[in-house]
This record gives C-alpha cells, structure tokens and sequence, in this order.
C-alpha cells in the first residue's frame, strides 16, 4: 500500500486539551496524543465525534529544557478538524501547519 501522507509522523505522547468549536454546548476533553506531525495529529480517545467536528487544540509540553519544542508557542490554541476516526481515537488535521523542530516538514516518498 502506498503511503498517503504528505509529512512524517513522530511517536510522542503529548497531553492534549480538546475543546469542541460548535454553536452547541461546549466540550472539553483532556486527552493524549499517539502521533502527531506537521500536518495533524491522532489521539487516543475512546469517545469520537462526527467527521468534520472543530477543535481547539491546547498541547502541554513536559518540559521547557526539551530542544524539539523550542517553539511551543505554536502547540497553543492550535486549531483542527477531524478527519476519521477509530475505536481508539480520532486523526485531527491542522488548520495550519505546526513547526517544531523536529517536527520540520519532511515530505514522505
């Protein structure tokens, strides 16, 4: 099978606030990622949502010493959709894409 992403995925497990962006009641999860890119990330939830929903996305970095995460800033109020989801979790796409340096964008071949 031929490998559909666009940048290379990165196994890091990262606390993640997810809050639903709806005219609804608001929804707010603190969850984990499995993976995460440039481009998006998947995590783990046993709950899902339907396809399309809107997120807010808030990452906590463990540590401020930690060099891959010199730019933080971008993993705050970050912005996705989702775009499937498993009986694990959810893969949610980025609004914009999320540079960190070990995260620089690195096409897949």
């Amino acid at each position: 099978m031929k490998e559909r992403r666009r940048f290379e995925r990165f196994k890091i497990n990262l606390p993640v606030r997810l809050e639903t962006i709806t005219s609804d009641k608001k929804k707010v999860l603190d969850l984990e990622t499995r993976d995460i890119s440039v481009s998006g990330t998947f995590i783990n939830a046993l709950r899902s949502f339907p396809e399309g929903t809107r997120f807010i996305l808030d990452f906590t970095v463990p540590s401020d010493d930690i060099k891959e995460f010199k730019y933080v800033k971008s993993l705050r109020g970050s912005t996705g959709t989702m775009v499937r989801s498993t009986k694990n979790g959810m893969a949610v796409h980025f609004d914009r894409d999320c540079y960190i340096m070990s995260l620089e964008p690195r096409k897949m071949h």
